[in-house]
């Protein structure tokens, strides 16, 4: 028996065959252009057919696994139509007198580098996007290079990475699981598989090699665990877990609808958090009582240019609308420190993590914030929207805040626009000054929102991209709990509520301490939310 371990992305026990799907790049030939304008027509005429390739993906995805999830292919189609990319195609093939082929196959790896090199796990797995896009490309171009894949039997699809456009053109009756060498928990492939509860397991490594192709295994999503050729005893393990899973299921499910309530009456308010659009079908499915963070810097981070106020308008209305009046806490651009784009143009910082980011970054460039909050607060007449400003440190930052939106809100009275005149602002905790301080903050806001991952990092000095310190990052370190209670003791004092959006939100260990700390509200991934709610109604507080 092989045992080799990855990461769960999407809980689940899945028994079969595994079935080697190679869809590795192909292998292009760098040619000599005869002619460079027929080369790019070519390239014009593949990226035409690939948009509309997408374009009937996205309708069978929306089918399979709900509109949200089928966003993934609009991204992609936005993709084709990014205008820094389709440049650096057409300056490979006129620059370097190139075939369109090997001209996509460059650039695809150019911009695909650019995601991989980044800290943001999130904007990591936009690489695949990228070399996704590039392969449907080369799939047009020369459809010679590629062998057809299909599954004759259920199998667990295993590969270096199964990009989402394979995801979901495959037979779903026919997929048992996922289980890729590459990936993280939040490419587009692992979203899929969850919101088509298909087990995935994601970051297995080299040890998936072509050669087990055909032999039974079992795989594990939540340990993140393959096992090839299993012994009797752990097929006999795997069955009873697989039944348990079942069950666990079905109980959890039975949760939906349960109001968040303790044995004692003490109510919590279990939120989700949402890191991009395509995943908003999920967090309607969740049975959270709300959003508790979203985070709008992908609408910045997948765009060539600036979104307008029209097109974060769409998002954020969209966004209020799918919740039903349930709240909405959105948060406005976070950019800096991992989360880079190139037309922001922002200087090299050699400590960006704390550097020029997120609020410092708005409040220097009005033009910017004035649009994102103009398109808020017109969402906001379309359900319940609240903001929060994220890395605030001083009184004087929410002082300019309020001013900023107050000027903001002046201006759309002047124009006749609606929009809730009642929108709450919230001031995100996530360094020591803003603990230290909190009692301040929380005469000018409407609620606190605390980002543990922020709030860790920057307390205990740790870096929490730097993995030779992880021994060290300990997020229940008395010094980081003792803030979160801190900062809880003086919202309440100013009569706020205050809720958890960071990691520790979803750690069940902790669930009774933040709810005696008297923390209102725990936003979570959506797979969370009815695992928390199974946590908050079995406790007595009054013990």
């Amino acid at each position: 028996m092989l045992v080799i371990t990855g990461v769960g992305v999407s809980d689940g026990v899945a028994v079969g065959p595994l079935r080697f799907h190679d869809n590795g790049p192909a292998v292009v030939r760098r040619e000599s252009a005869k002619c460079a304008d027929s080369e790019v027509r070519r390239f014009e005429g593949a990226r035409l057919l690939a948009w509309t390739q997408l374009d009937e993906l996205f309708l069978s995805a929306r089918e399979r696994a709900g509109e949200e999830n089928a966003a993934i292919f609009d991204i992609q189609k936005m993709m084709l139509e990014d205008l820094d990319y389709q440049e650096s195609v057409i300056e490979f093939i006129r620059g370097q007198g190139v075939n369109a082929e090997y001209a996509v196959s460059m650039a695809g790896k150019k911009f695909s580098r650019v995601f991989s090199a980044m800290d943001d796990e999130y904007m990591r797995g936009r690489a695949a996007d990228v070399s996704d896009v590039s392969e449907r490309l080369l799939k047009v171009l020369s459809p010679g290079l590629y062998r057809p894949f299909e599954l004759l039997v259920p199998s667990i699809v295993a590969a270096g990475d199964i990009p989402p456009s394979e995801a979901v053109s495959l037979d779903k009756n026919m997929i048992l699981g996922f289980a890729m060498a590459e990936g993280s928990a939040v490419s587009h492939t692992s979203i899929l598989a969850r919101s088509m509860l298909i087990p995935a397991v994601v970051g297995i490594g080299a040890e998936l090699a072509e050669s087990l192709d055909g032999l039974p295994a079992v795989l594990d999503g939540s340990t993140g665990t393959l096992y090839v050729e299993p012994d009797d005893e752990t097929s006999a393990e795997m069955s009873a877990k697989l039944c348990e899973l079942s069950r666990r299921r079905e109980a959890l499910n039975g949760l939906r609808g349960v109001p968040d309530v303790t044995l004692d009456g003490r109510k919590v308010d279990v939120f989700v958090n949402v890191n991009h659009i395509s995943e908003l079908d999920e967090a309607v499915r969740s049975a959270a009582g709300g959003i508790g963070l979203f985070r709008s810097e992908f609408l910045f981070l997948e765009s060539s240019g600036f979104p307008s106020e029209e097109e974060q308008f769409a998002v954020y209305k969209r966004v209020a609308e799918s919740m039903g009046g349930k709240k909405v806490v959105i948060r406005t651009l976070d950019i800096g420190a991992d989360k880079q784009a190139d037309y922001f143009n922002l200087p090299f910082e050699v400590n960006p993590a704390m550097g020029l980011r997120a609020i410092r970054f708005c409040l220097t460039r009005p033009e910017i914030f004035r649009v994102q909050l103009r398109a808020l607060y017109r969402a906001s007449a379309f359900g319940n929207i609240a903001i929060m400003f994220p890395m605030v440190i001083s009184v004087q930052e929410v002082e300019d805040i309020l001013s900023f939106t107050e000027g903001v809100m002046d201006d759309l009275r002047r124009e006749g626009v609606l929009f809730n005149e009642n929108t709450e602002r919230g001031v995100m905790i996530e360094t020591p000054a803003a603990v230290m301080i909190s009692d301040e903050l929380a005469v000018l806001a409407d609620f606190f929102s605390i980002g543990t991952n922020d709030l860790t990092q920057y307390t205990l000095a740790i870096d929490r991209q730097n993995s030779g310190l992880g021994f060290l990052y300990d997020p229940h370190h008395p010094a980081v709990l003792r803030m979160i209670e801190m900062t809880v003791r003086a919202a309440h004092d100013a009569g706020i509520w205050v809720g958890i959006c960071g990691e520790l939100g979803a750690d069940v260990a902790l669930t009774e301490s933040f709810l005696r700390m008297g923390v209102d509200e725990l936003s979570v991934s959506a797979g969370m939310v009815l695992p928390l709610r199974e946590r908050i109604v079995s406790l007595d507080l009054s013990k």
